[in-house]
């Protein structure tokens, strides 16, 4: 279940980072640069001013862009869900003190399938 209530019916606070998510995830799938309003009919139990608030906060993080369109604004991710995915790996990557152990935990904890893929993205197989 996605923001609002929960199975009682009672308000739920949406975990720290859900509800950005949510309205990143509300931005890619609109395919194309959108108003506040767009994104939050696509963000249930949000209201129109948190999305704004969230959309300045991603604004000012760099991942999302916001142009002008007349008297309101249009916001865009900056990159696809893929991209950003793997900005915040190599952030985590460069937090992570000793890379060679954090990549080998990483790789270790790959299913076959991932740790296939892995292997032939790296040897262009």
């Amino acid at each position: 279940m996605s923001g609002g209530k929960d199975d009682r019916g009672e308000a739920r606070r949406r975990a720290r980072g859900e509800l950005e998510a949510e309205v990143l995830a509300a931005l890619w799938s609109a395919g194309g640069p959108v108003p506040a309003a767009v994104v939050q009919e696509r963000v249930p139990g949000a209201a129109y001013t948190t999305v704004l608030t969230i959309l300045t906060r991603l604004c000012d993080k760099g991942v999302v862009t916001r142009r002008r369109e007349g008297r309101s604004h249009l916001y865009a991710p900056v990159d696809d869900q893929a991209g950003h995915v793997a900005a915040g790996m190599h952030s985590l990557l460069a937090e992570g003190g000793d890379r060679a152990a954090v990549l080998a935990r990483f790789v270790s904890d790959l299913s076959p399938e991932d740790e296939q893929l892995l292997d032939q993205l790296l040897h262009g197989d």
